[in-house]
């Protein structure tokens, strides 16, 4: 499974985004990504739809956000993604008889969801405002 950076890229636009004056255009935005405008488009899609950020075409066009930062968490913005998976394991069911791969199965399924609940609350505890915070004050964490 290959790595999904379109959270990490979103927050990071996001973050730009704030810091700017007026709007930033999809092809920007790419060049700062070092990724093509269209995917720049398909990424920012599911925030517009969220109400994140909006969008205007035309002359001095691009994307502008709307969420206050304070109120923007890690965890909205992965909703907005799709909810792209968090971890690469994952377990079986090829014999679903076998009493073996249902232990297992079941052991790692729940690990995985104590995991996964663990890290949604973080995201949904860290904003926005912390990125741009952590940002300014030159830190590589918020």
């Amino acid at each position: 499974m290959r790595n999904d950076f379109r959270l990490s890229r979103m927050l990071h636009v996001l973050v730009h985004i704030y810091g700017k004056e007026g709007t930033a255009s999809s092809e920007q935005i790419g060049a700062m990504l070092d990724t093509n405008p269209v995917q720049v488009r398909r990424m920012m899609a599911g925030l517009r739809d969220a109400g994140y950020v909006g969008s205007s075409q035309g002359r001095g066009g691009g994307w502008a956000l709307l969420a206050d930062p304070q109120d923007l968490t890690v965890g909205d913005v992965y909703r907005a993604l799709g909810e792209p998976a968090v971890f690469a394991l994952g377990s079986t069911s090829d014999h679903p008889h076998c009493p073996v791969e249902r232990a297992v199965t079941g052991t790692l399924d729940r690990a995985l969801g104590v995991a996964q609940a663990a890290l949604m609350a973080e995201f949904d505890r860290v904003t926005l405002a912390d990125f741009i915070a952590a940002a300014r004050a030159g830190k590589a964490h918020a």
